[in-house]
């Protein structure tokens, strides 16, 4: 007989990997519905119901990845997403009410790495646990990626800056990694969702706000980019050092006419 789990907790089969979940919701079905899917699935999960038990559980048992909910009763989803951070990094998937864009966008700028808006389908949430989960696990035998200062370690998931460690997100993280991995190509928003994170369908604006947040930490100035370098009508491109100098000096803009259209672009770009 499986000997009981602590309260709030469901057990996963012991003959799986186990990962710890931690659920923070304070509407009950939710909760255990969501509980349930997740060990289900092979997952050990604790609950909480509000904030503050929610901290005290993550501290006295470091989850792998924590489903949280926005909108909790006292300290709310956003302050409790920025006291976990502060602890040490752990991935974060916010729960949010369908059609409250500013409330996504503040959740992943306080850190969360993934949302799901209400009403949501368990078993899609369980595949986003999954994702998520995924790319926090090691890679083995990745090289490490190094330009223009920054230094990616794919394996150990670690990132550096001049030889300072960078504090990113996991989807922060998995940007700045593909950045490396391809310099001087331009990818649309819609590209990115679905090269470095595998959605094909999303709310675009999270690309913005994650390239935001990346070159805040990795950029000397953010106002005024060097490496992450937005392309007007396409996305972003990341510029190594030695790009950003050859753009800065021979790389002098002029005026190429088109067929109903104009456009600047830089010397040595071949016309469309």
């Amino acid at each position: 007989m499986p000997a009981p789990g602590l309260p709030g907790e469901t057990a996963a089969s012991p003959r799986e990997a186990v990962t710890r979940v931690l659920v923070v919701d304070d509407d009950p079905t939710v909760a255990e519905v969501v509980s349930g899917y997740l060990g289900r699935a092979g997952h050990l999960v604790d609950r909480a119901a509000d904030g503050v038990a929610a901290l005290a559980c993550a501290a006295a048992h470091r989850p792998d990845l924590v489903v949280l909910d926005l909108m909790l009763p006292g300290m709310d989803g956003l302050e409790v997403c920025r006291r976990l951070r502060a602890q040490g990094p752990v991935p974060v998937i916010m729960l949010t009410a369908r059609g409250d864009e500013d409330d996504r966008i503040l959740g992943l700028e306080v850190g969360a790495d993934d949302y799901v808006t209400k009403p949501f389908s368990p078993r899609e949430l369980v595949l986003r646990v999954e994702s998520v989960l995924r790319r926090t696990r090691p890679v083995a035998a990745a090289r490490p990626l190094r330009a223009a200062g920054l230094a990616v370690d794919p394996s150990a998931r670690r990132a550096t800056k001049d030889g300072a460690e960078l504090a990113l997100t996991l989807r922060e993280f998995d940007l700045l990694a593909f950045f490396l991995r391809n310099p001087g190509r331009a990818y649309a928003r819609e590209d990115l969702m679905r090269e470095v994170w595998g959605w094909d369908f999303g709310d675009l604006s999270t690309v913005t706000v994650h390239v935001r947040r990346l070159r805040g930490k990795v950029e000397d100035d953010p106002a005024r980019p060097r490496l992450i370098q937005t392309v007007w009508g396409v996305g972003y491109r990341f510029d190594d050092t030695e790009a950003a100098g050859r753009s800065a000096g021979a790389g002098q803009s002029r005026f190429v006419p088109g067929a109903g259209q104009s456009r600047f672009v830089p010397e040595g770009e071949a016309r469309s």
